[in-house]
């Protein structure tokens, strides 16, 4: 336990990232006392803000002020770290400083996946094109917003989740948007065909066209972006490009210094490094094989990791990271403010043989419920439409328990889930 307090001995934790898995450590170690030094190094200009809430900044529905988090205690904000000194345990930083660190945390988070288009790497100091935007940051947003008013012209790449939400988005500030995504159906990574045709038909309520099974091959255009070509020869005219390809853990500092790194940098179960003064949470953290990428797991690396640091590993010597149950919501408004489209998606929806799958699925009312069985216990399920069972399938999934073997699985598909309540 960290019992040293006085400003000169206490223990320096440096935490590099001001996103929500380095602020919230920064708010865990506070409440615990005085124990720590906690420094933060964020390269946003920004206070930190809720990632999750871009897309309604960029539709206009909160002012970048709504989202912000609490500021982190020891933040340091506009500063980048640009090397770790683990020999002299200290983090030089590319306005000169050094900043020295008993225990180092990783919050670095990711970066977006720029996709290999043809004329996409054009000089200028982000490195895209004029008209070209990924949708990862504040700035993104806020270059977004700037970019879009009525009328203009503007083609999304990607439909996963993140190019449905800019793409509703955008629509939402009256563009005129195209969403070209080269799989099968919007949304892979967490719907099933049935489920995203739903969601395609909701996107297209807004004035959205979608073009599936459709390969971008590069981006026309001298100053700036004016079209984006398909590998059919196909051409989409437009005024903005949202590059939504999704997102790679952030692990360039973790390499340089000789971290063991594979997608993400791995961490045992208490979130150490292969260096054990150096630690990593959130979105560049992979621990047993998984990159979570979710605020949710996030969150709850953040809060183990505080208590260990404050005394965890003495008091509770078993105490250690087994992963996070992680369950993904999103709400796309409708085109009047009482028809949204509510979705939730929770662990492995996609069903292998000799699993159960069972389906509830009415299309007059925009419902679809689907739940994955797997030898009696509950393993996946997607929910669009009323998300009435929602608690209840949460529930039941976390808690890993067979399905009670005198009771129909149908009753996960009703209102309340099976619940007594």
């Amino acid at each position: 336990m960290l019992t040293k307090t006085s400003a000169s001995t206490r223990h320096r934790v440096t935490v590099i990232g001001g996103g929500v898995a380095g602020a919230r450590l920064a708010y865990q170690l506070r409440a615990a006392g005085d124990g720590c030094e906690v420094t933060v190094i964020g390269e946003e200009a920004h206070a930190p803000y809720n990632r999750v809430l871009l897309a309604d900044v960029l539709a206009g529905r909160y002012a970048p002020e709504v989202v912000s988090l609490p500021e982190a205690p020891g933040m340091r904000r506009g500063v980048r770290a640009v090397r770790i000194d683990r020999d002299e345990r200290r983090v030089v930083c590319d306005d000169g400083s050094l900043v020295p660190y008993d225990t180092l945390v990783l919050a670095t988070g990711s970066n977006p996946v720029l996709p290999p288009l043809r004329g996409l790497l054009a000089s200028g100091e982000s490195g895209l094109p004029d008209g070209v935007h990924a949708f990862r940051t504040m700035d993104d947003c806020l270059a977004l917003a700037a970019a879009t008013r009525p009328g203009v012209r503007a083609v999304v790449v990607g439909g996963g989740l993140l190019g449905v939400s800019a793409a509703r988005a955008l629509a939402a500030r009256g563009a005129q948007v195209v969403l070209a995504q080269q799989g099968e159906h919007l949304m892979e990574h967490h719907l099933d065909a049935m489920a995203a045709a739903l969601v395609r038909s909701h996107l297209e309520a807004l004035g959205v066209e979608v073009h599936l099974e459709c390969r971008v091959r590069g981006l026309t255009g001298t100053a700036r972006a004016r079209a984006v070509e398909l590998a059919d020869g196909y051409r989409l005219d437009t005024d903005v490009v949202v590059l939504a390809c999704g997102v790679r853990p952030r692990v360039g500092l973790a390499h340089a210094a000789g971290l063991d790194v594979e997608r993400g940098v791995l961490v045992d179960d208490r979130l150490r490094s292969s260096d054990p003064r150096i630690r990593a949470i959130g979105d560049c953290a992979e621990h047993e094989g998984v990159v979570y990428g979710l605020a949710g797991p996030a969150i709850d690396q953040a809060d183990l990791l505080a208590r260990l640091l404050t005394g965890g590993q003495e008091s509770a010597p078993q105490l250690g990271y087994a992963g996070t149950r992680a369950l993904t919501r999103l709400t796309l408004p409708g085109p009047s403010a009482h028809s949204p489209l509510d979705i939730a998606t929770f662990g492995t929806p996609v069903p292998v043989a000799g699993d159960d799958v069972l389906r509830l699925s009415d299309a007059t009312r925009g419902v679809y419920r689907k739940v994955v069985l797997r030898d009696d216990r509950l393993i996946g399920g997607i929910l669009l439409g009323d998300l009435t069972t929602v608690g209840a399938l949460a529930r039941t999934w976390e808690d890993d328990e067979p399905i009670a073997s005198d009771s129909s699985p149908l009753h996960l598909l009703t209102h309340d889930g099976g619940s007594s309540s």
